[in-house]
């Protein structure tokens, strides 16, 4: 028996709502910009996206073949605001690699 767990391909299917509030938006930063010269886009994501839902959203809201995630969580940092201590939030980021002639333009709609 193994260790290892073995999750099983399964088609994640999704509605357009659920995509929508899966791919909240994209994260426009100087490192994204230098980034999407490899192919690569940032979106802000739900804390309970999967990797396989970013996937199907991001495939179903652009029509573009993905070849890679990878999710990253921020945790929200510590502020002061007039003396008193906040916290921001914490979120998740999908860095999401596109195929090789694919391309999303952030600066439009959907």
């Amino acid at each position: 028996m193994s260790r290892f767990r073995v999750i099983p391909r399964v088609a994640t299917t999704l509605t357009r709502q659920q995509m929508l509030d899966i791919v909240r938006s994209p994260v426009i930063t100087e490192k994204t910009t230098n980034v999407s010269e490899h192919n690569q886009v940032i979106f802000r994501v739900p804390l309970t996206a999967t990797k396989r839902e970013v996937r199907a959203a991001v495939e179903g809201l652009f029509n573009v073949k993905v070849t890679a995630i990878n999710t990253i969580r921020v945790r929200g940092k510590l502020k002061r605001f007039r003396g008193r201590v906040g916290r921001r939030s914490d979120y998740k980021k999908a860095v999401v690699t596109l195929g090789e002639s694919q391309r999303i333009d952030v600066t439009t709609g959907i």
